[in-house]
């Protein structure tokens, strides 16, 4: 029973690991296209960090499910 909570505690120190690391990206990604298609209007800084925040959402609903 003593493994259980600091396995839950990694799983979860990896995912914000994991969400900094992404989110990072693609907030430099966003940047990186919106400079290169000359819109003006940044959109894809702001669409591309959200698009990652809802599959990292889902990822969580799936990994936490009680049904597998």
């Amino acid at each position: 029973m003593e493994e259980k909570p600091k396995n839950i505690l990694m799983q979860y120190a990896g995912f914000a690991a994991q969400l900094a690391g992404v989110l990072l990206v693609a907030v430099f990604a966003g940047q990186w296209l919106d400079k290169q298609t000359g819109i003006a209007f940044p959109i894809l800084i702001w669409l591309l960090p959200l698009i990652v925040l809802i599959a990292l959402l889902i990822k969580v609903v799936r990994d936490t499910s009680s049904k597998k």
